[in-house]
């Protein structure tokens, strides 16, 4: 944290999609000292907002919000904004919701069991280029870390230049996911997924999901399911 950041409390914007969920936080945090709540977001389009009209310190960022998810919106913010810290405060502790935040750009990640002081010194942990992370979350990388890494199955050579990504994207298509099963599987935005929906239909001719499901099967890429 910069001198000047000391001597003044963090500034602070809230994004939660549940009001009171939301509120209460903003009450809680309004209660302590080192931080001034400036604003409060009710989805990720709205936080980004915020940052682009306050400039706060950090965003206590939650991530199953409509709209734009919280994933989403820390991405957006560390790219256009990155004078703006964020700390992910939710529910979720499982790997598909950790490991996509963090490699969006939070810094932090707190469950909503955590009291305001803990809240606190992680926000105040970023702005001293420090991880706000709780001790259940610190626990979890690291048994995400020394877990060995699994080996990559044999693929298939694609058809019809498709990429490494696109191919992949195509087999969890015929595995019935949706697009946003398939960015939390792969660690990458919905947009991101749909871009590569859009160029595997593009090179292959195909209009729909149905059609990219026999696809797969036709290709021997993806076996049809038995019974």
């Amino acid at each position: 944290m910069t001198e000047g950041a000391e001597q003044r409390p963090a500034r602070v914007v809230v994004a939660d999609d549940q009001t009171v969920v939301r509120e209460g936080i903003v009450m809680l945090l309004g209660l302590l000292p080192g931080v001034e709540v400036v604003g409060a977001a009710g989805d990720g389009d709205e936080a980004v907002q915020l940052v682009a009209e306050l400039a706060p310190d950090v965003v206590l960022m939650d991530l199953r919000m409509p709209r734009c998810d919280g994933v989403e919106a820390t991405r957006r913010i560390r790219e256009e904004y990155p004078g703006t810290q964020v700390v992910v405060l939710t529910t979720y502790a499982d790997d598909e919701s950790l490991f996509p935040a963090l490699r969006a750009g939070a810094r932090g990640y707190l469950t909503k069991d955590a009291g305001g002081e803990e809240i606190v010194r992680a926000v105040q942990s970023v702005l001293s280029g420090d991880a706000g992370l709780s001790p259940s979350i610190q626990r979890r990388l690291l048994e995400r870390l020394s877990a060995p890494e699994p080996q990559p199955a044999a693929v298939t050579e694609a058809p019809d230049g498709l990429t490494a990504r696109e191919t992949e994207v195509l087999l969890l298509i015929a595995d019935g996911l949706s697009n946003q099963e398939i960015a939390r599987k792969l660690h990458v935005s919905t947009a991101t997924v749909k871009t590569h929906i859009n160029n595997l239909f593009t090179k292959t001719g195909l209009k729909d999901r149905a059609q990219a499901v026999r696809y797969a099967y036709a290709k021997g890429l993806a076996r049809p399911p038995v019974g």
